[in-house]
């Protein structure tokens, strides 16, 4: 199937650099609202068989004017949700978080404080990507958050990690993949950068 990964609209938690990573979390500002409905002029020609959020309302958010010009209803699906800060909840420090996420290309059992490990993160975001391939649909769309995008696409396509470092995702950023869990996933394009394979 095709699958579009899609970061969130701009939050308030995103203008004030917090790690806002609990349900329900903040909502998007007048700037996200702006990207949710671009994001719907750009893949309102798509042919989606469903949109799924996670439980942020933030995605929903995102989601909602794509969804009322397609005519679909929004599936939501927890596990998409961001990797949980856990004790660092609404800090602006990022760094320390940041440092476990590395950490976890090596030591996924690693866990953020409070929060989850890489094995529980992965174990939970890949129940949610085989949900929707479960579904049957040919094409969809998830919006999730930057964070648990990168480090999951970074876990699941093969790529080198400096592939990641050096990328962007920005809010309402997509990004585009074909396959399924069994036969793996292949990256066609990482916002508007289109990826050739060997």
């Amino acid at each position: 199937m095709r699958l579009f990964l899609v970061r969130h609209g701009q939050t308030h938690a995103n203008v004030a650099r917090q790690l806002d990573t609990a349900v329900p979390g903040l909502d998007l500002t007048d700037e996200g609202r702006a990207q949710a409905h671009a994001l719907a002029e750009r893949l309102g020609g798509e042919d989606l068989g469903a949109i799924y959020t996670s439980d942020l309302v933030r995605t929903q958010q995102t989601a909602a004017p794509l969804a009322a010009e397609l005519g679909l209803e929004m599936v939501v699906l927890p596990g998409l949700r961001e990797i949980q800060a856990g004790d660092w909840e609404m800090s602006t420090e990022w760094q320390p978080y940041v440092d476990v996420l590395v950490k976890w290309r090596e030591d996924p059992f690693h866990a953020i404080p409070g929060g989850e490990s890489g094995a529980e993160f992965l174990a939970r975001y890949d129940a949610a990507i085989a949900r929707i391939v479960s579904d049957g649909h040919e094409s969809a769309l998830a919006v999730s958050h930057g964070a648990a995008m990168r480090v999951w696409c970074a876990a699941s396509l093969g790529l080198p990690g400096s592939f990641f470092d050096d990328r962007r995702v920005d809010n309402t950023h997509v990004v585009t993949l074909e396959g399924d869990p069994d036969a793996g996933w292949r990256l066609l394009a990482w916002g508007d950068e289109p990826i050739t394979h060997g």
